[in-house]
């Protein structure tokens, strides 16, 4: 009984695919695309760039203020995550004065940024693309429908123009459902880039005072 219900819901997908015509083929093509990039920001974002900030910046404060320097570039070496390479790139300055210090944060958050928001912008694209595909998809149905009506044989209207509103509407369904699962989608991975960034724009600030706090001890 399941081997017959999926072999019915398979022939069930095939058959609205096939009444949707080649636009439906596209549609899924872009909306393919647009997953693999989503699957691979995901696992980029989630697991290499991402590392938790706070108990991260936590653990670097106790070797700053035991004056472990060395300590703390080694924790940063440990992860490949952007925060401790940011980090990092200040802790292997912080012999000398703040500007200095600064401008090496600053270059290779410069250099990291772009590889958090990479690609991004695609799924966007995709989203927008996915819903005018599915629009075009529509009005080459009504088209099609209409011209069953104005100038098939009487006999063949009825089944012309069934094709037709089926074109129009599968494009339409599909389309907007590509749209809005790249979409969400994308609000998820650009809020998950964005927490990155925050967390770099933040826990730099907070590395620059400790430093500042360290070198006002010493002299």
């Amino acid at each position: 009984m399941e081997a017959t219900a999926v072999t019915t819901s398979m022939n069930g997908i095939a058959q609205f695919i096939q009444d949707g015509g080649v636009f439906m083929w596209v549609i899924l093509l872009i909306w393919s695309i647009g997953l693999a990039i989503a699957i691979e920001r995901f696992s980029k974002l989630s697991f290499k760039l991402d590392v938790d900030g706070p108990s991260f910046m936590n653990e670097l404060q106790r070797y700053i203020l035991s004056n472990d320097i060395q300590g703390a570039i080694r924790v940063c070496s440990g992860s490949v995550a952007a925060l401790p390479r940011v980090l990092k790139s200040g802790l292997k300055r912080s012999s000398q004065n703040p500007a200095q210090v600064q401008n090496a944060i600053d270059a290779t958050a410069l250099e990291i940024i772009p590889k958090v928001e990479l690609r991004l912008n695609y799924l966007q694209l995709i989203a927008n693309v996915s819903t005018l595909l599915g629009l075009l998809g529509t009005i080459q149905g009504l088209i099609q429908s209409f011209a069953a009506v104005a100038s098939a044989d009487p006999s063949q209207k009825q089944e012309l123009l069934a094709l037709g509103i089926a074109k129009a509407m599968n494009t339409t369904f599909l389309g907007l459902l590509s749209a809005i699962s790249i979409m969400l989608l994308h609000g998820f991975l650009s809020a998950k880039s964005e927490k990155i960034i925050n967390e770099i724009d933040e826990f730099s600030v907070k590395l620059m005072d400790l430093l500042g706090t360290k070198q006002e001890k010493e002299s």
